[in-house]
């Protein structure tokens, strides 16, 4: 055990912490980064100078605490939304992965669950573990697809306290039809609990009308969470929200820290959001490069899952580790989650596709998995 590990070890932390490890995908400094999904697109030179603008403007009151309730900020994204949603229906954090948490503390805790179906966004259980929530790991089909069905006889199996349905899924991409949604929520509110739909991925859907968002009516247990980090190319920025009856966002106040939006924060994101034109133009080039990556993989021979995020999740690979350290040499980081012969690549900019594809490729003819059409 490293000094590190052991010093760990010696601190008087919660039993059920012992062990664990932290959420963390490999920081390598390399050309071409795809491996957490960000919005590769830079951002544009115009939306630079309005950030800067708005943050200007707080700059003078940085010695007052930030608006509480960050009202203007939640008026806007209620409008980016739409469906008829208002400020009274949003609530934003620190990332999605802050509302998540948020709402783990709230609906959760000692004594109560968490469901969601694996393989999927591996900071749920985590965020369970940080919340004191027990995690229950519900099975999807040998495809990773998840059929309503099967939902529905888990959750009524389980009975969990909260469940939490990613669509698009991460990290296989695929997004889940409405039904299955609603029927999942009817089984959620007869076990007198909350379903999530984790939509971090929502802009780069094939579907948009396919969204969570069309449900709220009426369903008052169901919260639909999205994220400014990917479509908006504000991964560093770290602004999450979510949408729902207004009772949901009173219930997270009870748990949030004093102003946890700082000024800088709500400044940024209001000028993004101002300017979200010109940030969601890059929206479509992301789903052009995800698309031909898909193309480009099925004629390769590998196996990639349809996607309605901007990433591509496949299979098809005898070693998948060995893929990834060929890709790594090579300069271009990609995700290796643990699941055998699969890897995940980001959809970046069209340079950054072409790089990839190319390497992958060399790799499949350098291990004889491949033969290119000329040596037919």
């Amino acid at each position: 055990m490293s000094e590190a590990l052991q010093a760990l070890e010696n601190l008087p932390i919660r039993d059920d912490l012992r062990g664990r490890s932290p959420y963390g995908a490999p920081m390598i400094d390399v050309p071409i980064t795809l491996n957490v999904n960000e919005n590769t697109h830079p951002m544009p030179d115009e939306v630079v100078e309005a950030i800067g603008a708005e943050i200007g403007k707080v700059a003078h009151r940085l010695n007052r605490y930030p608006d509480r309730e960050f009202v203007e900020l939640r008026q806007e994204l209620a409008e980016f939304l739409g469906h008829g949603l208002t400020a009274d229906n949003v609530w934003a954090a620190n990332g999605s992965n802050e509302v998540l948490q948020q709402l783990f503390q709230v609906f959760g805790g000692p004594g109560r669950s968490v469901m969601s179906f694996v393989p999927t966004y591996s900071m749920y259980p985590l965020l369970a573990d940080g919340t004191n929530t027990e995690f229950i790991a519900g099975e999807r089909a040998a495809d990773f697809t998840l059929t309503a069905e099967s939902a529905v006889a888990q959750v009524i199996k389980h009975r969990p306290h909260i469940v939490v349905l990613c669509s698009p899924n991460n990290p296989t991409g695929t997004a889940l039809e409405k039904e299955v949604i609603e029927r999942v929520y009817s089984a959620v509110e007869e076990l007198d609990g909350i379903l999530i739909v984790d939509e971090a991925y929502a802009e780069f859907a094939q579907d948009p009308e396919q969204t969570a968002l069309t449900l709220l009516p009426g369903r008052d247990r169901l919260v639909v969470s999205r994220t400014m980090s990917k479509a908006f190319a504000f991964a560093g920025v770290r602004l999450g929200y979510f949408a729902a009856h207004p009772a949901i966002a009173d219930a997270v106040r009870l748990v949030r820290l004093p102003y946890h939006l700082s000024s800088v924060t709500q400044a940024t994101a209001l000028a993004a959001l101002r300017h979200r034109t010109q940030l969601l133009a890059n929206v479509e080039d992301i789903k052009d490069a995800r698309n031909r990556i898909v193309t480009r993989l099925r004629e390769l021979g590998l196996k990639p899952a349809e996607s309605d995020s901007n990433f591509v999740f496949f299979s098809g690979l005898q070693d998948e580790k060995e893929a990834w350290e060929y890709l790594l040499a090579d300069g271009i980081l990609v995700r290796d989650n643990g699941i055998a012969g699969h890897l995940r690549v980001t959809a970046g900019t069209q340079e950054e596709t072409t790089a990839f594809l190319q390497s992958l490729e060399n790799y499949l003819v350098s291990t004889g998995a491949y033969l290119p059409a000329s040596d037919h």
